[in-house]
């Protein structure tokens, strides 16, 4: 009695096919089990970044600048005593800022 190897998916590069026909068992379980997991992981991102998009079509302030996310808050940081007002939002791990003026000190 043969066993036939499964037929790999059409869409699969051939350069990815042939590093797994030379992979041992152990080898492929663990790319199996890593490949589900970066799977999960990027139709997580993708949920992530939709719902994103989908808040930033909400009402803009409007003194907020276009290339300024709607999600962005208002912060003050003092530079050699003089305070400043800054856009500030996040994407992805990183904070990003933009100037927006000075903070009037009679407010």
């Amino acid at each position: 009695m043969s066993y036939e190897p499964p037929t790999p998916p059409a869409n699969l590069p051939t350069e990815i096919v042939n590093t797994l026909n030379e992979s041992d068992p152990e080898q492929l379980q663990d790319v199996a089990s890593y490949a589900e997991a970066l799977a999960e992981h990027k139709e997580r991102e993708a949920r992530l970044e939709e719902s994103a998009d989908q808040e930033e079509v909400k009402e803009r302030p409007d003194d907020l600048p276009d290339d300024v996310p709607a999600k962005a808050t208002i912060t003050i940081k003092e530079i050699n005593d003089n305070r400043y007002y800054y856009w500030q939002w996040r994407e992805g791990e990183k904070i990003r800022s933009q100037y927006k003026g000075p903070v009037n000190p009679d407010e």
